[in-house]
């Protein structure tokens, strides 16, 4: 397996160090070094409650980092977040594409709108043809003016997928993206995921325990279980 505890910073995509991350008095999370060169691919894996969701939160800005230091690109998040909730929102809208758990689309506008809008928030022009293409790519043709209600729960996933790549992140970050899809689906969403991030030289992470996705990945960070109150 790789190496991902040490790398050249001048060709780091994203650097973590001396991570932790508490609930309390119980840490969340707790990472000494990770770093992954620019356009390198890997996963997040361990059991439930190890902590992977909360590290992908932390590296999209969406929880505070208590101690340590993430970078992406040479850019320091906690810098960034020190400008302000904005300021992040910006960042994070033009440089990471994040698939959560839950779908969380925009319900009033459909498929499409819900990529246009995701183009606005960071201030881009609007490429209505790139995002049919995107939603074409994900077995989505015809639905683009459907609302999330009228989608199941896989179509509303992979529009939320095709969200997180529209605006050419340099760090996608997806959280159990496979959790609702079948096995054909599940392959195409992680041939799609690797084959964006390599035509954007960006990089990234899994986060799952599918092990579906896990023979597709040479590179894997292993989180530790936590220990029982």
């Amino acid at each position: 397996m790789p190496d991902l505890s040490a790398s050249d910073p001048a060709g780091t995509g994203l650097r973590i160090e001396k991570l932790v991350f508490r609930r309390g008095d119980q840490a969340v999370v707790s990472i000494e070094a990770f770093a992954m060169d620019r356009g390198a691919h890997a996963l997040v894996t361990g059991p439930s409650g190890c902590g992977k969701t909360t590290l992908l939160s932390l590296i999209a800005g969406l929880l505070p980092i208590q101690e340590g230091r993430i970078e992406l690109s040479g850019e320091d998040l906690g810098a960034v977040a020190a400008r302000g909730p904005q300021a992040m929102d910006r960042f994070r809208a033009r440089r990471i594409g994040l698939v959560s758990q839950q779908p969380m689309l925009f319900g009033m506008l459909g498929a499409l709108d819900n990529l246009l809008i995701a183009r606005q928030l960071a201030g881009l022009e609007p490429d209505r043809a790139a995002c049919l293409g995107l939603l074409s790519q994900l077995g989505l043709e015809g639905l683009a003016a459907r609302r999330p209600s009228a989608l199941s729960r896989g179509q509303q996933q992979r529009v939320a997928l095709a969200r997180a790549l529209v605006n050419r992140p340099a760090l996608i970050l997806a959280d159990e993206p496979t959790a609702n899809l079948d096995d054909e689906h599940t392959a195409q969403v992680v041939r799609l995921l690797q084959d964006r991030a390599r035509a954007l030289d960006a990089n990234l992470l899994i986060a799952t325990h599918d092990a579906r996705v896990r023979e597709h990945f040479d590179c894997v960070l292993a989180l530790p279980g936590q220990p029982r109150p």
